[in-house]
């Protein structure tokens, strides 16, 4: 009996072992992605399960929404994107002024 299995990938063609290697990587890829459109749909089942106790609960609901919203657009829309810095930036300084107070 042999202790270490044979590596068949080394006795095919360089075109047969690149298949191979595309194709794991593909179904790798497709595997990652289902995790993580799980993951996603757990956050959003918890971020909508009940309304916000604070300011800062509500805060993290608009930074998720608008994150999502600005990966769905256009990279040639600068004004939204510049738009959305800003309301996110306003977050910052309203969060930071609130716990001072």
């Amino acid at each position: 009996m042999v202790d270490q299995p044979t590596n068949l990938d080394a006795h095919r063609g360089m075109a047969a072992q690149k298949a191979t290697d595309l194709r794991r990587l593909r179904a790798e890829v497709e595997a990652d992605q289902e995790a993580l459109r799980t993951r996603q749909a757990a956050l959003e089942d918890l971020l909508a399960a009940a309304p916000a106790s604070d300011w800062h609960e509500a805060v993290e609901k608009a930074r998720y929404l608008l994150g999502l919203f600005a990966r769905s657009l256009d990279a040639s829309d600068q004004r939204r994107r510049k738009l959305i810095d800003r309301v996110l930036a306003d977050f910052d300084h309203l969060l930071d002024n609130s716990t001072r107070e």
